[in-house]
């Protein structure tokens, strides 16, 4: 009992925190509310849940089975499926088929559920082998995919699915869950450092979450400096004084001598581009014409830098070129 309670406190925190009930589920109000809505019916259909990694598609999906099934029935009648196991043709012949005939005692109007996550990894053969599986079991056996792109997902599979769509997270929302694991965790934070945390996840929670919990077991404090130590890129403050140097004061003698200095703490290019382009999205006092100008200019960067073109002359060519605009 002793080694059960120890190794539950081990958590990650992402774990620890994963909502289990479709009310716990952050963003996508409108999407949330047609879940639970077929939780209500109880009637599931076949779907898709596609959008950006960290966001809940997996997590809304257990939440369902588990307001459909109930505690007790849950584990006996899904299947989860991740893209890490392996999902070939043989897998949908041999493990989805024998869990799709097992006879399970269900409620009146409740099916088992085969989650499928990753799917977009499936291969086309095991996608071509679930069409038949899925129309021969859909009396007793519904399926869930969830995957990054739907547009990876064979036609045949979309056309049997209701899709549903995930958005990134606002700011916000991704802050009032920080805000509470904060407060949970008794963990000392000041708002720079959340606010460095809803920069660098970009709308994916579980970015949020992880990065947190390893400035907190990294430093112990949460503040700025600290959260961009952890996740290894550039200070965003650095590179707004770079933009600044170039668009307002066009001296490029001072945006390279900030350069440099980001140059000899060890980031690549990609990471000074990439971050350049987030900043440039917000940086303030540019009209919109001239930040389309800006950001164009960093993607023709950014694709020379993905290319292999990863050198300093390229950054350098790329601030010269934003003083010129």
């Amino acid at each position: 009992m002793a080694k059960t309670f120890a190794t539950s406190l081990e958590l990650p925190w992402v774990e620890k925190y994963r909502p289990h009930k479709l009310d716990d589920i952050v963003g996508n109000e409108e999407t949330v509310e047609r879940l639970k809505r077929i939780a209500q019916d109880g009637n599931m259909p076949h779907m898709i849940i596609s959008g950006l990694p960290g966001i809940g598609k997996t997590t809304s999906i257990h939440c369902l089975a588990l307001e459909l099934l109930g505690p007790e029935l849950y584990h006996q009648a899904t299947l989860e499926l991740n893209a890490s196991d392996d999902r070939g043709i043989d897998v949908v012949r041999n493990k989805i088929k024998q869990f799709a005939q097992t006879k399970i005692s269900l409620p009146p109007g409740r099916h088992k559920i085969i989650i499928l996550d990753e799917a977009d990894s499936m291969t086309p053969g095991a996608q071509q082998a679930l069409r038949r599986t899925m129309e021969i079991y859909s009396n007793t056996t519904r399926f869930a995919f969830a995957c990054n792109q739907s547009s990876k997902i064979i036609e045949p599979l979309q056309s049997r699915c209701a899709i549903l769509r995930y958005n990134k997270l606002a700011d916000d929302q991704v802050l009032a869950r920080l805000l509470e694991i904060v407060k949970l965790e008794n963990v000392q934070h000041n708002s720079e450092g959340l606010g460095a945390l809803i920069f660098t996840a970009e709308g994916d929670m579980r970015q949020a979450i992880n990065n947190l919990q390893s400035t907190v077991a990294g430093f112990g404090f949460v503040n700025d400096i600290n959260v961009f130590k952890i996740v290894d890129q550039p200070h965003p403050l650095v590179i707004q004084k770079i933009l600044s140097s170039c668009t307002t004061d066009k001296n490029i003698d001072q945006a390279i001598e900030l350069l440099d200095s980001l140059w000899i703490k060890g980031y690549s290019s990609i990471d000074i581009v990439t971050s350049t382009f987030k900043v440039a999205k917000s940086l303030p006092g540019i009209d919109e014409k001239k930040r389309l100008e800006l950001i164009k200019e960093i993607g023709f960067t950014h694709m020379r830098v993905l290319e292999g073109v990863s050198s300093y002359l390229q950054l350098c060519g790329l601030f010269a070129k934003i003083c010129d605009l």
